[in-house]
């Protein structure tokens, strides 16, 4: 990655580049902590804890605040990182999905400067987020974009709202750490796809459903919705509402057909929704399983709870924590 694509990353909210080196040019500390609806947890390469929330604590949202008792969290993370043993101050934190929105904007061309870039993202954004665009942090990366699209820039973007980001950042902070990247999880779950050829995952946490389409070094596809059940409730027809224009758009933006799709989150409905896709689609999903990155040492019950709640943070961890 150029310096000047460097430049345009915020040291809290970066972007990938390539599957295999997306987190290259960002700070990269070991470990890596996260704050969801349902949990917090952490990961220092192999290490791992998790420490259930109680309903309610975390509301993700990408406009109110999200945390309705900051000190309960903060001391859950306490909790975690005395299981996870020392550790420096630095840490990865990784929020929930509906706090970053994420877009895919074509310029015809895009200054290189940091400081005339963002303004001119903040002014193409301005009608797509539903708070305040000068109340915000932007990150951008320059990406490749389809073989036979209009000539130009391709770029991803992340926003998200200062005081929302803000709210997670108090949290560690409470906990003495230093929250040097601040990442969406599912974004953080990427480096888990390093196939030049098109790979969509669909993940579940809670009743957010993320479908992201990645090639190579291109996110294609983002796409973040509220579905009217979680995973265990949820109807397969509904998944294949949310992935057929995704798909679609793919096809007819790149010229080809998704070549795998992977599920997270879905937890004992796999198959259900496996069966659904095989049958509208052609196309065989598999599971993500994060467990077998950490090796085979790994308990049954540790290999189901890191298998159920922690696919963003080995995702984070893979390139550069092993």
């Amino acid at each position: 990655m150029n310096s000047a694509t460097i430049s345009g990353f915020t040291s809290r909210l970066p972007l990938p580049r390539r599957a295999q080196q997306w987190f290259d040019a960002v700070p990269h500390p070991p470990v890596a902590v996260e704050v969801s609806e349902a949990h917090v947890a952490a990961v220092r390469w192999p290490q791992h804890a998790v420490e259930p929330l109680a309903p309610g604590l975390v509301a993700p949202s990408p406009v109110e605040l999200n945390l309705t008792d900051s000190r309960s969290v903060s001391d859950a993370l306490r909790k975690v990182l005395n299981r996870m043993g020392s550790h420096g101050p630095d840490v990865a934190l990784l929020v929930p999905d509906q706090v970053v929105r994420v877009f895919l904007l074509h310029f015809d061309t895009l200054p290189r400067r940091t400081e005339d870039a963002v303004p001119l993202l903040r002014w193409r954004l301005k009608k797509s987020v539903p708070f305040d665009v000068e109340d915000t942090v932007v990150s951008y990366a320059v990406q490749p974009g389809p073989p036979s699209g209009p000539a130009g820039v391709d770029v991803l973007t992340a926003v998200a709202r200062q005081r929302v980001v803000r709210q997670y950042e108090e949290v560690v902070e409470a906990c003495s750490l230093k929250p040097g990247v601040v990442l969406s999880s599912t974004l953080a779950t990427l480096p888990f796809f390093d196939d030049d050829r098109a790979t969509l995952l669909a993940r579940m946490t809670g009743r957010t459903l993320t479908t992201v389409i990645v090639r190579g070094p291109s996110l294609c596809v983002y796409r973040c919705s509220e579905m009217a059940a979680d995973a265990a409730a949820l109807a397969p027809q509904a998944l294949l509402d949310e992935v057929y224009p995704a798909v679609a758009y793919y096809q007819d933006t790149w010229n080809e057909n998704v070549h795998a799709i992977c599920l997270a989150g879905f937890q004992e409905r796999f198959e259900d929704f496996r069966r659904a896709i095989d049958s509208e689609l052609s196309v065989n999903a598999t599971r993500l399983t994060p467990s077998a990155v950490l090796g085979e040492s790994l308990s049954g019950v540790a290999r189901a709870t890191v298998d159920r709640h922690l696919d963003a943070l080995v995702g984070w961890a893979r390139n550069r924590g092993a």
